[in-house]
């Protein structure tokens, strides 16, 4: 019960992170906001032609997360394993690719 009440408040956390990201137009999440009807993963759609360059770097500083054809990324804060640093700083990454970017 623990893990599950983690799970959904680190899952909640990152998925209000990332709809606050200023230029977050890039990609949106299409997984069901409401808890009960998803698990700990966030599906992120993003633009055509920008999903793997951010899941490259993503991959690239350490976050592991799965890419799935055309442009998906799935993303999951793990309760066992995950903090809400790590959420935050998981975010601060994309921030930093936006700016870097686009």
């Amino acid at each position: 019960e623990a893990l599950r009440a983690k799970s959904v408040q680190l899952t909640s956390y990152m998925e209000s992170l990332i709809n606050g990201i200023e230029g977050g137009d890039l990609f949106k999440i299409i997984t069901p906001s409401i808890a009960e009807q998803r698990g700990a993963q966030l599906s992120m759609l993003t633009q055509d032609g920008i999903g793997k360059e951010l899941f490259d770097f993503l991959s690239a500083n350490g976050v592991i997360c799965d890419w799935r054809e055309p442009n998906v990324i799935r993303l999951a804060a793990v309760p066992m394993y995950n903090s809400f640093e790590d959420v935050w700083n998981f975010v601060d990454l994309i921030k930093r690719w936006i700016k870097r970017n686009h």
